[in-house]
């Protein structure tokens, strides 16, 4: 599959930056997949890659953390955006389709969505090349139903989904929202799944966090509603009690710092009209996703 590039005036960061002519050489391949078609709530999410792209054009390249333009050690290129298949299943072939073709191309796939459904699609081709991937969830809920209304592939069944990949292993963190179904599920499977309530964040301990994914291949799925609902209302299901900002990238920081990261996604922001601060900050959210991936998590000067 031939990828797709987007030119500098739609492609993700900013347009004029050094390299942005050069989207071949990028490391990192932004995929723009706006899929919403098991919603149950609130909609919308079909709607978030758009916005995301849009904003992050607005965001300094220069990190302050890391003291540098961190785009710069590795580089960002996105592709055109799919009109994307009716249902899920086939979206997710769809979807693994393009992350394989970047995986193969030997380049970081990064999938901005889009409801959370995406997850399990999205990794189909790193779980082939690396079978005992682990997953960092960041979210509210824990997605662990066996499908939903009728939906087997369902966003309430993302991880799920996930893990019928038998060498798959998930730390989850920030959840706020599960059924009883899902709790049993969590408890049978306890050997797999760390579930870190977001009811406990005062006492997070980020090494007990990361423990399990220390030396394990890394992909990260960061549902925008783990963080906050008063931070992210815009979101299909904003729930309250969740992570802050800073909260979130301590602990995106430190699972980058012991594993290595071959992918990741970011997914359900459903954009309010006029309400620009949360695509700003889902924007700036990926940008740090990438940047303790690819570039590392400490400064190179001051």
């Amino acid at each position: 599959m031939t990828l797709d590039y987007l030119p500098p005036s739609e492609t993700f960061l900013d347009p004029h930056r050094d390299g942005v002519d050069a989207p071949h050489t990028a490391k990192a391949v932004v995929i723009p997949f706006g899929l919403e078609a098991s919603v149950s709530y609130g909609g919308g999410t079909k709607a978030g890659p758009t916005a995301i792209m849009d904003a992050s054009q607005q965001l300094e390249l220069f990190d302050d953390e890391l003291w540098r333009e961190a785009v710069l050690d590795y580089g960002i290129a996105a592709i055109r955006e799919p009109a994307i298949a009716p249902t899920v299943e086939a979206a997710l072939d769809q979807l693994a389709a393009l992350t394989g073709a970047v995986v193969e191309a030997g380049k970081f796939p990064f999938v901005i969505g889009g409801e959370h459904s995406l997850t399990p699609g999205a990794i189909r081709p790193l779980v082939a090349k690396y079978p005992d991937l682990a997953i960092l969830q960041i979210d509210a809920h824990a997605d662990l139903r066996d499908g939903y209304l009728g939906e087997h592939y369902s966003h309430a069944s993302a991880m799920r989904r996930c893990l019928d990949n038998p060498g798959v292993t998930l730390v989850s963190v920030g959840i706020r929202a599960l059924c009883k179904d899902e709790a049993a599920f969590y408890l049978d499977n306890g050997h797999r799944i760390h579930m870190h309530f977001a009811r406990d964040q005062a006492d997070y301990n980020l090494e007990a966090i990361v423990a399990p994914l220390k030396g394990r291949p890394l992909y990260i799925t960061f549902d925008i509603d783990g963080l906050d609902s008063a931070m992210i209302p815009a979101t299909g299901t904003p729930v309250p009690g969740g992570l802050s900002y800073l909260q979130a990238l301590a602990i995106l920081r430190r699972a980058c710092e012991v594993t290595t990261v071959v992918g990741a996604d970011l997914v359900e922001l459903a954009p309010i009209p006029g309400l620009h601060a949360c695509n700003f900050t889902a924007a700036s959210l990926a940008y740090k996703m990438l940047n303790y991936a690819l570039s590392g998590t400490g400064p190179r000067s001051a």
